[in-house]
């Protein structure tokens, strides 16, 4: 009578390299959205015990104008810093296929508004340029240019905080582009051009389908950078004048900070959170179709 021994299946040792990961990603994000959700379902002021108020906060937060305001305001900013940016990189980085000399130069002026932090390039922009005393509109004031500080405008404030994170944000989308771009092989170019394809038909049929994952992800995170927007906002305008370039991001900030309506401030905050999930699910529904086409 023969026994069989069974072996012991060898521990998969992959899982052990991807545990600390995973242990800081729960600790980092996971725990803070847990206690965010939590305090969206309660009333406190930073420093009471919290208060279980149920689903107040939120029908608080629909009946406000000043919600809607903001809202309002993160989805005319999203939807032009999600479109804008990507044309101009897009048609930027075909141009820098174009050239052969100089492509290096370009890309590291294109990628240097990255490399330097938010706050400092806001002040820059806020004292050297749009400033009237000492920026380049009020030098073109007294040239007799009738040129305003936008920022100080309440139809034009949103939109002055916009172009200087459009301005930030396009050159890197460009290089991003220019790298997808030069994955393309050559001989598939270079056949559509000797067929007689024009250089609309090659990029249309040849080029876009090649980077399409490539747009399709920048498109995301353009979506997820600009609703949560805040940096720019916060040191330019400070989401005025009045509530003319106030996002949720900044309303969020204020409410729990300034008002001490902790509460409050993390349902805004949760709903902001969910707006950026649902565009993750409708990025990888996409991306899902794509995969099975």
């Amino acid at each position: 009578m023969t026994s069989t021994v069974r072996r012991k299946k060898p521990l998969n040792r992959k899982w052990l390299f991807l545990l600390p990961a995973l242990i800081v990603s729960l600790g980092v994000v996971l725990v803070p959205v847990i206690v965010t959700t939590l305090l969206a379902f309660s009333d406190w002021n930073g420093f009471s015990i919290p208060k279980w108020v149920g689903l107040s906060n939120f029908t608080t937060v629909m009946q406000e104008a000043k919600f809607w305001a903001a809202f309002r305001n993160n989805c005319i900013y999203t939807l032009l810093f999600a479109t804008l940016p990507m044309i101009c990189s897009l048609f930027a980085a075909m141009m820098l296929m174009m050239i052969r000399r100089g492509r290096t130069f370009f890309q590291v002026v294109y990628f240097l508004p990255v490399t330097i932090a938010t706050v400092i390039l806001a002040l820059i922009w806020r004292s050297m340029i749009y400033s009237p005393t000492t920026g380049v509109i009020g030098w073109l004031q007294q040239l007799g240019i009738p040129i305003d500080n936008p920022l100080v405008n309440v139809d034009t404030s949103l939109l002055g905080v916009l172009f200087v994170d459009m301005w930030s944000w396009w050159g890197y989308l460009t290089v991003i582009y220019f790298a997808a771009l030069r994955q393309v092989d050559r001989s598939l170019i270079e056949a559509a051009l000797v067929d007689g394809a024009s250089r609309w038909q090659t990029f249309w049929h040849v080029l876009r389908p090649t980077i399409l994952p490539t747009v399709l992800f920048m498109l995301l995170m353009s979506v997820i950078w600009s609703f949560r927007v805040f940096d720019w906002i916060f040191v330019l305008t400070e989401g005025g004048p009045g509530f003319s370039s106030e996002v949720l991001a900044t309303l969020a900030y204020k409410t729990a900070f300034q008002s001490f309506e902790v509460g409050r401030a993390s349902a805004y905050s949760l709903s902001m959170s969910l707006l950026g999930l649902a565009a993750i699910v409708i990025y990888l529904r996409i991306q899902a179709r794509r995969e099975k086409a």
